[in-house]
């Protein structure tokens, strides 16, 4: 079998694996990266006929409730007939003796990622209105979703969702923290004293932008699969739509390492991406300002994870030397947003 070098993979470990689980290759089996650390490791994996995609998390410096592989599978498997597009499922290993980590491996969906800002470059302002409207239509279809109908209803506890999102992601912060930041402190606080009384329950997707999606090669008002599911469960869809919004911040590109599509200035505004959801779905966005802190406080700790495991040596790939500098922009937008919220 011919081998390539790829951490977290050993492909002759895989190849005996699929064959075991009845999964015909023809050829020797081989991969390529796709994405190297920033969340899981994902690789395109083939033979000599067919393609597939497999997920695994980092080799290191892993935090708790992110990187959850086995959650993806069960979540893309209850969506399957709903009209929400995602891949098609093909196994789900948690026998960690394989590869070093649990593992999913689903259909390739054919299609193009909008990854990168040449990438918006390349398309008309038509194109992109029709790739916007889709996006909205696609998330609100998400939230629509009756989880407990498609099996869903133990995913997660919507009930205190956002007050239990303030403390999961303070804690993360504490575990993968390269620094003090009394900015932390204060935006932590600051959220404490807002969670609102009342909030929607569905599905939420916890990782929503225009590069977690497939687009139609010829179409990019379609989307074809939306992906990256490990930090979805049930909460509240607000929370969805805030951070897709903060993904539109500028600083998000030293956490990409490079351009990014969503962060573009030829995509439609925070304020205009919020106000065509809730004409979409018909949600009022009440207590925004809190779901954009919430949403930025995120983001700062997502950045510093991966700051945190650059620094160990665990991520596979470039662009990842200086995530860590967005951190205190994150915290200063997040703190911004509580008293200026429509800025």
């Amino acid at each position: 079998m011919r081998t390539h070098q790829h951490r977290g993979l050993e492909l002759p470990a895989l190849q005996r694996f699929l064959l075991h689980a009845g999964i015909p290759l023809q050829g020797d089996l081989q991969a390529e990266l796709i994405s190297g650390g920033k969340s899981n490791l994902t690789y395109s994996i083939f033979d000599d006929s067919s393609r597939w995609i497999l997920r695994r998390p980092p080799t290191t410096g892993r935090t708790p409730s992110a990187h959850d592989v086995a959650r993806e599978f069960r979540i893309t498997s209850a969506l399957q007939n709903t009209d929400v597009p995602v891949a098609t499922p093909v196994l789900l290993c948690e026998d960690e003796t394989v590869l070093g980590a649990p593992f999913t491996v689903v259909e390739h969906v054919s299609g193009r990622v909008l990854r990168t800002g040449p990438d918006i470059e390349a398309l008309s302002d038509t194109q992109i209105d029709a790739c916007m409207t889709e996006l909205i239509r696609v998330i609100g279809a998400l939230h629509n979703v009756e989880y407990q109908a498609v099996g869903l209803g133990s995913l997660g506890r919507p009930e205190g969702y956002v007050a239990r999102q303030i403390d999961l992601w303070a804690k993360q912060w504490d575990r993968v923290k390269t620094r003090d930041s009394a900015d932390v402190t204060k935006l932590y606080d600051a959220l404490l004293e807002l969670v609102p009384a009342h909030t929607d329950a569905s599905i939420v997707h916890g990782d929503y932008r225009v590069d977690n999606t497939i687009v139609a090669s010829e179409d990019v008002g379609t989307v074809a699969a939306v992906v990256d599911w490990e930090l979805s469960t049930l909460g509240d869809p607000l929370t969805d739509v805030a951070l897709m919004c903060v993904y539109r911040h500028p600083a998000f590109d030293l956490v990409l390492g490079e351009p990014g599509a969503w962060t573009s200035p030829r995509l439609p505004s925070v304020d205009d991406l919020a106000e065509r959801y809730a004409s979409a779905s018909g949600r009022d966005l009440g207590n925004w300002s809190f779901y954009m802190a919430l949403a930025y406080f995120k983001v700062a700790v997502i950045a510093e994870g991966i700051n945190h495991r650059y620094r160990l040596g665990a991520t596979v790939g470039a662009g990842f030397d200086r995530a860590g500098d967005s951190v205190p922009e994150f915290l200063a937008a997040g703190l911004h947003s509580l008293t200026n919220p429509r800025s």
